[in-house]
Parts: C-alpha cells; structure tokens; sequence
C-alpha cells in the first residue's frame, strides 16, 4: 500500500474535497457554510481521498478557530490522523456533525468511530456530546410566563459579573474545561468574548430579574455566521430550582423572532438534562447531534 499524500487544496483543485462518500451527511449540513479552498485538506492514496477535514472561521478572521468537517473512509484512520496532525494551524477544538440517533445504526456508529479514532492518534480526545436545535415559526412561540423583567444592559462589567456566578456552578463542559485552565473568569471571558465575536447587536443582550430587582440570569439572541441562534442562556445559582432557564429561553426565541428570525440554532450539552427538558418543552426538535474534541495543546506534531 502506497504512503498517502496529504494535500492542501486551492480553488483549481478544490473538487478533490467533494470525492469521498458522506454516510454523516456533512454536506447536507454544511450547503451554506461557507469555506476557503486553502483551510481544506485531504488524504489522498493512489490519487484517490480517503480522507478530508475543512477549518472554519469568519471571513474576516485572520486564521481558522475549528474544524467542523472530518470524514475518514474505513480503515484509513492513520491518514486521517495524518491530515490532522499536520496541519499548519494549531486549532484545539473539532466538531463532528451527527444525524439524531446515530448510535442505532450501525452503519453510521462505524463511521462516527472510524474519525474518532482518527481524531485520538491526532491528539484529540472527546469533550462533549451535544443537541442541536432548530426553531421554525411553523412550530409556533413558546408560552412566556411573565415571571422576570428583562432589560438591556450596556456595562460590559456587569455581564461578565453574572457569569462569573453562573459558572461558579455549571454542567456545561466547555466551561468546566475553562474553569480547569483558568478559574471560572477565563470561563466568563471567554462567554464574553464569543458575545462580542458574534456579529450580532451588542443592545440585543439581555438582563432578567426577578419583579423584586434581584438579578435571575442573562440571556443573549444573537446571530452567528449562519445566521440566528440562542447565544446564551443561564441562571445564577441561588435563583435556580424555578425554572427559570425556560423563561429566558422563551424570551430569548420571541426577542428573535420579532427581530424576524425564520429560524432559530440552539445547542446543549447532552448531560445537561435540564436545559434539553427546556428546550422541548419550548418547542425546539433536535435535528442533529454533535461530538465535541479538545486538544488542549493542539494537534500532536
């Protein structure tokens, strides 16, 4: 068996990415993501792919901040490692796209450990499991209880102060993986930092408190390169057992679909159980699910 040659692609040869089966359905799932021809990389043995992963960012952003595309034919997973691994962009985090229920076709949880494979011999070990989330009006607004006041707030201070206290205490593993890095600031900078990257109005955050003025959370529509979703939504721990993850989440869906929002992104974390029994009871279908990795020094070289 031939060595494989790993190649970063350009716009002249741009079609190679596109000539490996998709059994996870990435295109599907990424037809409006745009992409740049040189953040893409595939393996290929005897002038065939066996392997493709694409690095995504901002168009405005200087270097790639994930890569949220890998496929891996079977049995190829050292290409794939290969691929990874020497990439010239240090990048920690890798998303992998899944159908909902993946783990009961065979078929797909073949597929789904051939790359995770590849991503371990890369240096990537699995973070988290998550639900993906889509709002249509078709499904009709959630019921809005009326039970917290919600104002805007422009004190960058006074955010990152409730998020400090909602990630005193948090199920949400991205933040726990801060919280080991740097202590639960680095996890409330880095939730600030994301609301700011987010190309969304800075007005359209949003403080709730309780009808006697003490603060209950925060929640922030926004819209990402995709295009609408819920940024944000968390409660301060000595307010928690009301429920009132559900009123923040429902005004959040009827901030954006005022805003005229035709559809609406959401994510949590699968181990999160009262956040998802949120997200159904406001009307909000899981149609995909996703394994987060982390390589905390990026990719082995």
């Amino acid at each position: 068996m031939t060595a494989p040659v790993i190649r970063t692609l350009d716009p002249s040869s741009a079609h190679l990415f596109h000539d490996l089966p998709d059994p996870l359905g990435l295109s599907e799932r990424h037809r409006t993501t745009e992409y740049r021809p040189e953040w893409q990389r595939v393996a290929l043995r005897d002038g065939r792919p066996v392997a493709r992963a694409a690095w995504w960012a901002r168009a405005e952003d200087p270097a790639p901040l994930l890569i949220n595309w890998l496929d891996v034919a079977e049995g190829e997973e050292a290409a794939g490692a290969e691929l990874l691994r020497t990439a010239p962009w240090t990048t920690q985090e890798l998303e992998l796209d899944l159908p909902p229920g993946w783990r009961d076709d065979p078929a797909l949880a073949a597929a789904v450990a051939t790359r995770t494979e590849a991503a371990r011999l890369a240096g990537y070990e699995p973070l988290v499991e998550r639900f993906l989330y889509r709002w249509t009006p078709d499904l009709g607004l959630p019921e809005q209880p009326g039970r917290l006041e919600y104002t805007p707030e422009p004190d960058d201070a006074v955010f990152l102060d409730v998020l400090r206290r909602i990630h005193s205490v948090t199920l949400d593993a991205h933040a726990r993986r801060a919280i080991e890095k740097g202590g639960v600031d680095l996890a409330a900078r880095e939730e600030l930092d994301f609301f700011h990257w987010c190309p969304s109005p800075r007005e359209w955050w949003r403080l709730a408190r309780t009808p006697e003025g003490e603060t209950a959370g925060i929640h922030i529509p926004a819209r990402n390169p995709s295009g609408p979703c819920v940024g944000f939504i968390g409660v301060v721990p000595e307010q928690r057992g009301h429920g009132y993850a559900y009123d923040l989440l429902a005004d959040c869906t009827r901030f954006l679909a005022g805003q005229g929002a035709d559809f609406i992104a959401a994510a949590t974390d699968q181990g999160n159980f009262p956040m998802a029994a949120h997200f159904t009871k406001a009307g909000y279908p899981v149609v995909r699910e996703r394994v987060n990795f982390w390589a905390d020094r990026g990719p082995a070289a």
